[in-house]
């Protein structure tokens, strides 16, 4: 799962409102609907930092596939 659909999915798990999590998040309400709705499946690393914060969600790097 992609670190996109971890945080799609954290929002959409949490049953609070998009204004909610952009306020108390600090993110830009209008960038987390379009991220939620799947309009754009790239955002920041500072956007993602604190959403995976606002979320309690620790960020790592992928695992690489051992040879």
């Amino acid at each position: 799962m992609s670190l996109a659909d971890q945080l799609r999915k954290a929002v959409t798990d949490s049953g609070l409102s998009v204004y909610r999590i952009a306020k108390d998040s600090g993110v830009s309400q209008a960038v987390l609907q379009r991220f939620i709705a799947g309009d754009r499946d790239n955002i920041r690393i500072d956007t993602a930092d604190k959403l995976a914060k606002y979320f309690k969600m620790r960020l790592t790097p992928p695992q690489k596939p051992e040879v």
